[in-house]
């Protein structure tokens, strides 16, 4: 921690130089830490050579205006007010019991109709027009199948409206909170009075709980990111687990998923096939997409693309089919820690007229890291199939780095703001190669918080669609009741689970931070961030692919002098990284 090296904060011994790189961890922000390098032969060790600059501190970028972190409380917020919730629950629950002893005879009534109108609690085996839930389980090759050789699959309604995209979204919260159904139905009363919104979400916890009750299990797996329809007028709500090996299911067997597609006889023509059909034709797809919905990337800083495109009831975000919980990608380096003086260089670079006034001589700092940055603009632009010259526009976010969770943090790259998000009938003038998917943001955002963020996404979830149903149920007996009193306690009813809800959509505010990106990349005047014309030069860059016929790896460098990426820079890094770096002048010797 002195410039004379004494005493000696620690030491590490390299045998493998493989890689010139070195982390040292448990470091302290704000401390100035020095290092020098000795290297060493059967002669001994040669004389120690200082980095350049002479010493750093480990920092992050929030240390450049003294931010606050965009992760910090949310948790315990959500646990405060599912508590207040639930306690809530239990005190209406307990005044409505003493009226319904008075009502015993007329709930008795009620339960008999219901139970002459309702489904067999039997699997259905065809589909008929209708909103159904399918689940899948399977093991490696096989798959859980009923005793008649059919996918699990229950009715939720029969008289479903055309349009379930609201009912869907809500049901993609419930898919987090499996084991509550049972509390949920009893917290809602059955009444044939109920608006249809509220009849519909009754129905889907009734299936949910016959579904638990048919199969003896409250986990029903994750949500297939879109519902199945076909044009008979179906629709089918998938979820999907994966078990640890091959259960006995008291109602189910287990099939090889390639015997089952064979046998099945369809019932449909191959120009008009049911949900049915196209559930077992595309089976193979939805495993895929739910196994690679659980990976994480490594640790490290990456490059993401921001593309939206909207349609009339909802916006996409497109993601490779490889990883769809997270943006598309190149990663920049394994360090996901940006320093103050990288992001202070960022902020200089978008804020200058010209290169000019940046520093990028071989004792900067951050020359490696432009460096790094120039080669993930090109692998992304690459990747998503954009010739250069066609990204003049493009610009890096410089509002923040995205801290996504488990030590990975991305910068943006953002596409010109009028084709940021890409509207209905508008050309999209950007097409990426095959592999990439168009998830709706809202199932993103579900995905990508379950592998990153997954403490609070089970929390937001329990949390929203127990209030989201609170307020259906407030809003019927608003309307329901009669006198003063019944319409006063109504109303504060009603309030207290609109404070409910307001206070969690500002939770929720705070974490998605693909919409304060999308917001940002909209903006038109002044156009915001650091355009990558300032990290790469178009004409430049076709001058180099004119003189590198005889060399492939020239495409990949900067400039035409080499890169000292390999030789000039080690990672002192500890819980929050730094960088130290050697010119290639004072390497360390051997003797």
């Amino acid at each position: 921690m002195s410039k004379d090296f004494s005493p000696l904060a620690g030491e590490i011994l390299m045998d493998n130089l493989q890689t010139l790189r070195c982390t040292i961890t448990g470091l302290t922000t704000g401390q100035q830490y020095f290092v020098q390098v000795s290297a060493y032969n059967m002669k001994g060790w040669g004389p120690a050579q200082t980095t350049t600059p002479a010493c750093a501190s480990p920092s992050n970028w929030k240390d450049y205006d003294d931010r606050e972190p965009r992760h910090k409380g949310q948790n315990e917020v959500l646990e405060s007010l599912l508590q207040q919730v639930r306690a809530l629950h239990q005190h209406y629950s307990c005044r409505e019991s003493s009226k319904l002893q008075t009502t015993g005879r007329k709930q008795s009534v009620s339960r008999s109709l219901k139970h002459l109108f309702h489904s067999s609690n039997k699997f259905v085996k065809t589909l008929k027009r209708g909103l159904y839930i399918a689940v899948i389980f399977y093991y490696k090759d096989n798959m859980l199948v009923t005793n008649e050789d059919q996918i699990p699959i229950v009715e939720i309604d029969d008289s479903h409206t055309s349009s379930i995209t609201q009912d869907f979204l809500w049901f993609t919260k419930l898919s987090c909170m499996w084991e509550d159904i049972r509390w949920l139905r009893q917290s809602v009363p059955i009444s044939m009075s109920s608006s249809t919104v509220l009849q519909t979400r009754q129905k889907m916890l009734a299936a949910t709980a016959q579904l638990q009750n048919l199969l003896g299990t409250h986990n029903l797996g994750r949500l297939y990111y879109e519902p199945i329809k076909d044009r008979h007028g179906n629709i089918l709500i998938v979820t999907i687990r994966e078990v640890e090996m091959l259960y006995s299911f008291f109602n189910g067997k287990w099939m090889q998923i390639s015997k089952l597609q064979s046998q099945r006889k369809s019932l449909s023509t191959p120009e008009e096939p049911t949900a049915l059909d196209i559930l077992l034709i595309t089976i193979q797809d939805i495993l895929s997409y739910h196994k690679r919905s659980h990976q994480r990337l490594s640790p490290g800083l990456y490059l993401g693309y921001l593309k939206l495109c909207s349609s009339v009831d909802q916006i996409k975000v497109l993601v490779t089919q490889k990883l769809p919980n997270i943006l598309c990608h190149v990663k920049i380096r394994e360090n996901n820690n940006i320093s103050k003086e990288e992001w202070e260089w960022i902020q200089k670079l978008s804020g200058s007229d010209s290169m000019e006034s940046v520093d990028h001589n071989a004792d900067c700092p951050t020359q490696l890291f432009f460096y790094e940055l120039q080669m993930a603009v090109k692998a992304l632009l690459k990747q998503i199939n954009i010739p250069l010259h066609q990204a003049r526009n493009f610009r890096l976010y410089t509002q923040e780095v995205l801290e996504m969770g488990h030590n990975v943090s991305f910068l943006l790259l953002l596409p010109a703001s009028d084709d940021v998000c890409t509207a209905p009938g508008q050309n999209n003038p950007y097409t990426p190669h095959s592999g990439f998917l168009n998830l709706p943001l809202q199932m993103f955002e579900l995905v990508h918080f379950c592998s990153y963020r997954e403490k609070f996404i089970g929390l937001y979830c329990r949390l929203s669609a127990v209030v989201e149903l609170d307020a259906l149920n407030t809003q019927q007996s608003l309307r329901e009741a009669i006198s003063d009193s019944e319409v006063a306690a109504a109303k504060q009813r009603h309030q207290q689970v609109l404070d409910f809800i307001q206070q969690t959509d500002e939770v929720w505010r705070e974490m998605r931070w693909i919409m304060d990106a999308l917001q940002y990349a909209r903006y038109k005047q002044p156009v915001s961030g650091l355009s990558i014309t300032k990290l790469i030069d178009p004409s430049h860059e076709q001058n180099l692919k004119k003189i590198s016929s005889t060399s492939s790896h020239i495409d990949c460098l900067p400039s035409t002098s080499p890169s000292p990426e390999m030789h000039r820079r080690k990672a002192v890094s500890g819980k929050i990284k730094s960088s130290l770096a050697w010119p290639p002048d004072s390497w360390p010797c051997l003797h």
